[in-house]
């Protein structure tokens, strides 16, 4: 069983930030998930997000006076590997915009509006935790009222 930390930030608008895997990606290629990935040895889940966010967005988020908080925990079976593996979805409310998101991995990390989001092709990770996230009370509170029907079905 593998151990990973995931991270979605919730922009002022209420979107998601979420990354396009690219080919080469050794679990669930060309999909659409979360930040994050495996922890280190000896490596919690937090401190594996913060690094994680950091590594593949350039994004630090404690020089941004901001700090994650824990979604949930979940286990997830991944097709690729053909391993049972468990992780800890982060989530943190920000004021960033995709020019503030360097893209150090997969094809493209972008904010994605969150009806959009639904209907894309996600990680098996992405599939378990993005919905139940976006019908939470956390979200919410943290994404602008909403009408009926989305006002900026696009990516980014």
């Amino acid at each position: 069983m593998n151990r990973f930390a995931s991270v979605l930030l919730v922009d002022g608008r209420g979107r998601v930030l979420l990354q396009e895997r690219d080919e080469h990606a050794p679990i669930d290629p060309e999909r659409w998930g979360f930040c994050g990935g495996h922890l280190e040895p000896g490596e919690d889940f937090l401190s594996g997000a913060h690094r994680e966010l950091e590594e593949e967005t350039g994004v630090r988020l404690r020089d941004l006076g901001l700090e994650l908080d824990l979604v949930g925990e979940y286990d997830v079976f991944h097709v690729h590997s053909g391993t049972d593996d468990v992780f800890r979805l982060f989530a943190a409310r920000c004021d960033l915009t995709d020019d503030d998101v360097d893209c150090h991995e997969g094809r493209q990390i972008v904010f994605v509006d969150p009806d959009h989001a639904r209907e894309l092709d996600l990680t098996a990770a992405a599939s378990v935790a993005l919905g139940a996230f976006l019908d939470s009370e956390r979200y919410a509170a943290w994404a602008p009222r909403r009408g009926g029907r989305s006002q900026d079905p696009s990516v980014g």
